[in-house]
């Protein structure tokens, strides 16, 4: 009896943990996408911290039809503006030049893979994020702004890749 109780007190702990946001629990956030004034585009996104990565999920409408748009995570979760301007530029707490997601150098780290609509104008999207978090560090999202634009990112045009008007804006909110 006396040896199981430290292992009972030892497992009551790690489920406590747990409970607690320790352990294996994940830190979520999502953001509603809203249209910019004149646009009609819309969405839901889900950000899931799993480890050095972000899980992020996207179901978008609206969209120019077999066409790709670029998708940002912006440096303030402001969309008041009425054209997405006051989420301000690209999240870049790194202070890195703009980038290729694709090629792995260096990028900011709200630069995220263009969105591909289909021919309904609607993208369904799930990937891998490095360089961001969700609920901590100098890398946090959660707070900052979630852009879709007009274009589709070049990757290379500095210091935004060249991506055309804001059509849609939400701000990152945790859980």
């Amino acid at each position: 009896m006396k040896r199981l109780l430290p292992l009972a007190i030892a497992g009551a702990l790690a489920a406590g943990c747990a409970a607690m946001g320790g352990g294996g629990d994940r830190a979520v956030a999502n953001a509603s996408l809203e249209a910019t004034k004149g646009n009609a585009v819309t969405g839901k996104v889900t950000f899931t911290q799993s480890g050095g990565k972000v899980r992020v999920t996207a179901q978008v409408a609206g969209l120019r039809p077999n066409a790709e748009h670029g998708f940002h995570v912006h440096e303030k979760g402001d969309c008041s503006s009425g054209d997405g301007m006051s989420a301000g530029g690209h999240f870049n707490p790194g202070a890195r030049p703009h980038g290729n997601v694709h090629a792995g150098g260096e990028r900011h780290a709200g630069d995220l893979p263009n969105l591909k609509a289909d021919g309904y104008g609607n993208a369904t999207v799930s990937f891998d994020a490095a360089g961001i978090t969700v609920g901590s560090g100098a890398a946090d999202i959660v707070g900052k702004g979630l852009i879709v634009h007009r274009d589709p990112d070049d990757y290379k045009s500095q210091p935004a890749g060249n991506a055309g008007p804001r059509l849609a804006c939400a701000v990152i909110q945790k859980g």
